[in-house]
């Protein structure tokens, strides 16, 4: 739905389905309802997670128009997709497989590549749109720095591809696609520090010649291009988890002119130790379940930092009274406590009063997408979630 600040969104990886005929209907289910509370009279974004067997399927003529009628039918339409977990998203253990196939890799260019062109037919006509994508690898595919470093390169040279085929793809239609790259806990990009470093030493440097080969652009027409169609996917949850929203973050994106393909919307779980550290420690034990990875970071008192692969390996090395860890687990971003533990709500709002006052991309898409594996007590149904998650933003906003 349209917003004074952007079109608010929600994301559809909340939505179980692997192959495009089940995750159709999953949609079919619940985008009606939930358009109803939230958007009556007016048409309702969504934005589209495509696994890519799905997007295979989709791709097939009959079967995108059949999508593209019901959307009108229904006045909703996508705004963007979400490119990052290639396949088995809703399988029963993910962790660091939602990484496989990265971006070194020809299958990854292809998927994504495929998603564009989708993009382009489901957009509305005169509206840009972006596809959000893993922050190349995951860091512990490599045990060493050298390998990371060849692995680094390949998937530079994987993203340039995709630039230059962005640009031809706007020469030839008009239409501005883009590529948001989403910094993640242990990704290869894994802060968004990480990301400026690898967009102004590896990607520019690199694009450069090829952008001049290719449309005979200059350095400055080259740049402007590399700025427009390869973007950050600012993941507030991903963000507060490595500590980095605040102040600097903004000034960054103002020195650099690195643009935002989107903000996704999204809280994480935050713990201060006092003094029932072992008791605190225990109570974390039900967020730490098989399916999703769920890193941590930790800060102590004398500023001691010190990140986790996963949650159980944090709970496992303990905690010391005074620490505060942020763990990338995707809780409901209406809820400032959780019993005894945080959320990151805090964090949360000071982007979005942010973005009130210096708007900073058209995309607000909510991303909470945690909610079967939440502790029971902390699930709500489904449909009452989303509405619940649109209208504490809605209210932000106003």
């Amino acid at each position: 739905m349209k917003t004074k600040y952007g079109l608010l969104t929600y994301c559809s990886n909340i939505h179980s389905g692997e192959s495009w005929f089940d995750h159709f209907q999953e949609l079919k289910t619940y985008l009606p309802k939930i358009k109803e509370q939230i958007s009556p009279n007016l048409p309702f974004a969504i934005g589209l997670r495509l696994s890519n067997e799905a997007s295979i399927v989709l791709s097939e003529k009959e079967n995108l128009m059949e999508w593209k009628n019901w959307l009108q039918q229904e006045s909703i339409f996508v705004i963007s997709i979400n490119g990052f977990p290639f396949g088995g998203f809703h399988s029963e253990v993910v962790k660091e497989d939602v990484y496989h196939p990265d971006w070194s890799t020809n299958e990854r260019y292809e998927y994504t590549k495929r998603l564009f062109t989708l993009l382009d037919e489901m957009l509305p006509k005169g509206e840009e749109g972006g596809v959000s994508t893993p922050p190349l690898s995951y860091f512990y595919f490599d045990t060493n720095d050298l390998d990371r470093k060849s692995r680094i390169l390949k998937c530079t040279e994987k993203i340039i591809h995709t630039l230059v085929d962005l640009i031809h793809f706007r020469i030839k239609t008009g239409r501005l696609l883009h590529l948001d790259i989403e910094p993640e806990p242990d990704g290869l990009l894994g802060t968004h520090s990480d990301f400026t470093k690898w967009f102004e030493t590896e990607l520019v440097p690199s694009a450069l010649s090829i952008l001049k080969k290719e449309f005979g652009y200059d350095q400055t027409l080259a740049v402007e291009s590399i700025k427009e169609h390869i973007r950050l996917c600012l993941d507030v949850c991903h963000l507060a988890v490595t500590f980095e929203v605040n102040e600097y973050l903004f000034s960054e994106l103002k020195r650099t002119g690195i643009k935002v393909g989107r903000i996704q919307i999204s809280s994480a779980l935050k713990v201060k130790f006092s003094d029932h550290t072992q008791a605190t420690l225990l109570s974390l034990k039900p967020f730490d379940e098989k399916k999703y990875l769920h890193q941590v970071v930790s800060v102590k008192q004398n500023g001691e930092k010190k990140s986790y692969r996963d949650l159980g390996e944090a709970i496992s090395n303990g905690a010391e009274n005074g620490e505060e860890w942020r763990i990338h687990f995707h809780v409901p971003i209406f809820l400032e406590t959780y019993g005894n533990f945080l959320s990151t709500q805090e964090e949360l709002s000071f982007v979005l009063d942010f973005h009130k006052q210096n708007p900073f991309t058209n995309v607000l898409e909510v991303e909470t997408y945690t909610w079967n594996v939440l502790p029971e007590s902390l699930q709500i149904s489904l449909e009452s979630s989303i509405q619940r998650e649109l209208n504490w933003v809605k209210k932000k906003l106003e």
